[in-house]
């Protein structure tokens, strides 16, 4: 019987552990890390994984469900936290957050204001700028779709003392600085 039978993977079982991507310590010395921390490890690193894939299925569900794109639900976001801050924002913030060209924030921005997403105004200080704002029923939906779903991450971290927290903090905090990018050859497409 193969595996898809059987309803387990004999591979995807093993995705997250060391001794399985690395088995000649190529690229993990791990001679000083006992084996049941090598196992516990190897559970940490899956559970990543699964939180991951739960993220990408809630992002994919609520694009789907508000029919825009990941971009269009970033964009969305960032207008409604600024709403909430009491916090204009010009099509230049929405470029720099977004870190797209001048040129992409207006074609986003038109597509968004013809799906009746958003609204641009004449900024009132500066008369050659603009405002933009989500509109009421956009900002309603993703609260009552995506961002109740979203929300639901404060009750995991409530759960945890603030010593915990400050662990998991310090551990998430590190791990974002370890996978980093700034100074890989590789990943800029130069030779290494």
């Amino acid at each position: 019987m193969s595996a898809g039978e059987t309803g387990s993977d004999p591979v995807a079982e093993h995705l997250y552990e060391v001794d399985a991507t690395d088995p000649l310590e190529r690229l993990v010395d791990r001679s000083d890390v006992s084996s049941a921390d090598v196992v516990q490890i190897g559970r940490l690193m899956r559970a990543l994984s699964e939180l991951r894939t739960a993220e990408q299925r809630l992002s994919e569900a609520s694009q789907q469900y508000m029919k825009l794109s990941q971009l269009d639900m970033r964009a969305i976001h960032y207008l409604i936290v600024a709403e909430n801050r009491g916090t204009t924002v010009t099509p230049g913030m929405l470029a720099a957050h977004l870190e797209i060209s001048a040129a992409s924030t207006t074609k986003l921005l038109n597509r968004l204001e013809q799906g009746g997403h958003v609204t641009r105004e004449v900024h009132q200080a500066d008369r050659r700028a603009f405002i933009v704002q989500v509109t009421p029923a956009t900002a309603e939906a993703a609260m009552e779709t995506v961002g109740r779903q979203q929300a639901k991450r404060f009750h995991s971290a409530a759960a945890l003392t603030a010593e915990q927290r400050e662990v998991v903090i310090d551990f998430l905090q590190d791990m974002t600085q370890q996978l980093s990018l700034e100074d890989v050859a590789w990943a800029k497409g130069e030779d290494g």
